[in-house]
């Protein structure tokens, strides 16, 4: 894990700017403001190991979730001089530049090191040419930085406009995108969240302007991302739209637990189901029965609240209790959480141990498996 945090510092009286390599693991970090510029930059130091404190009235979806979740702490409320008293480091994103020029003087006068803008934030400045305009729909990958795709660093090094999920590696930005606006479009389940309609209307409208809009996934953004809506809305609108697919983390969370989803002589197939309503709701359109009788790997996505519904109706189905079962907790990043059991008890196992989205699912002989222990029998029974 990168253990420390790319700051762009000014250094000359002429405003020139270099970039400086921050080490900030285990440090004391406080970020003033929820600017759009706060969002990376807190992705960023969390990715790094940083002890974050984030100071806002007005949080972004995107850092109350982190909160939720127990990677930062969240002061809902406007600065207090006190909030630097233990901080090592500081950074103020309030879009306000006399507050943050302020913020500045003070830490400067308590020896730290504060790094913000004190500039109100804009797009970059592109002049509206409609033919330059475009869309580009980034598959983020399951979470960790490392794993979004050269295609789509190349995207993001190029946006004008970074429209951003929770779950993408908003982290990434810092680094990556300096210049764009970024956008928050957080979905948090039972909480604040930005409507489809909503979410289509901003990347049309700034595609039209001229401007070249990333729209940035978590997982793959054709997998439960609603990528297709975005591009078919895009499209009607007369926006050109080019997608970059992602690493999905259905895929991705049970590898980075050693579990892969299909194994030689275990399966030959993995089915991947959205679980984000219970088998019982109108809504759902899972066929939960056939589902018991396939024999191949299930992996649920969105699941959480669900689980118990979902592994009883499996089993009412004819699915053994004893069949092995997984849950992948916050897959590929540092606090990733592996829970092993079985049908029968993996979501009495998962709620015990508090298990909040994201999470993967993994149900079947698969998720029995334990590297070095079973592949040297398994090939032999296939090879023999």
């Amino acid at each position: 894990m990168c253990e420390a945090l790319v700051a762009d510092l000014a250094v000359d009286s002429d405003g020139g700017d270099i970039a400086v390599r921050v080490p900030v693991r285990h440090r004391e970090v406080t970020v003033v403001g929820s600017q759009d510029r706060a969002l990376s930059v807190v992705g960023a130091l969390v990715t790094a190991g940083a002890v974050v404190t984030v100071i806002a009235p007005r949080p972004a979806a995107y850092l109350s979730d982190l909160a939720e979740r127990g990677l930062i702490t969240l002061r809902q409320r406007d600065f207090h001089p006190a909030d630097i008293a233990t901080a090592e480091l500081v950074f103020t994103y309030t879009g306000i530049p006399d507050t943050d020029r302020s913020i500045a003087e003070l830490a400067r006068r308590q020896g730290l090191l504060c790094v913000g803008s004190t500039e109100p934030a804009s797009p970059r400045d592109n002049p509206p040419t409609a033919s330059r305009g475009r869309v580009i729909i980034v598959g983020g990958g399951p979470g960790d930085p490392g794993l979004l795709t050269v295609a789509g660093r190349a995207a993001l090094a190029r946006a004008d406009v970074v429209v951003t999920d929770r779950l993408a590696p908003v982290s990434a930005l810092h680094e990556i995108a300096p210049g764009a606006q970024i956008i928050d479009a957080s979905k948090i389940p039972g909480g604040r969240r930005t409507e489809q309609y909503e979410i289509n209307a901003m990347l049309i409208e700034h595609a039209l302007a001229g401007r070249t809009v990333v729209r940035l996934k978590g997982g793959d953004g054709f997998v439960f991302g609603r990528g297709g809506e975005e591009a078919d809305e895009c499209v009607r609108a007369g926006v050109t739209v080019e997608v970059i697919p992602g690493v999905s983390s259905a895929i991705a969370a049970p590898a980075a637990a050693l579990i892969p989803v299909t194994h030689r002589g275990l399966t030959q197939g993995f089915t991947v189901v959205s679980g984000h309503v219970p088998p019982d709701d109108p809504e759902c359109t899972i066929d939960y029965a056939a589902l018991a009788r396939t024999n191949t790997t299930i992996v649920l996505m969105m699941a959480v609240g669900n689980l118990d519904a979902i592994t009883r109706t499996l089993m009412d189905a004819g699915m053994p209790d004893s069949t092995p079962a997984a849950v992948i907790a916050d897959g590929t990043l540092a606090g990733q959480r592996e829970l092993r059991g079985d049908l029968g008890t993996i979501a009495t196992v998962a709620h015990a141990a508090g298990i909040r989205p994201p999470a993967t699912t993994v149900i079947g002989a698969v998720a029995g498996f334990v590297a070095g222990q079973m592949a040297g029998p398994v090939v032999a029974q296939m090879s023999g």
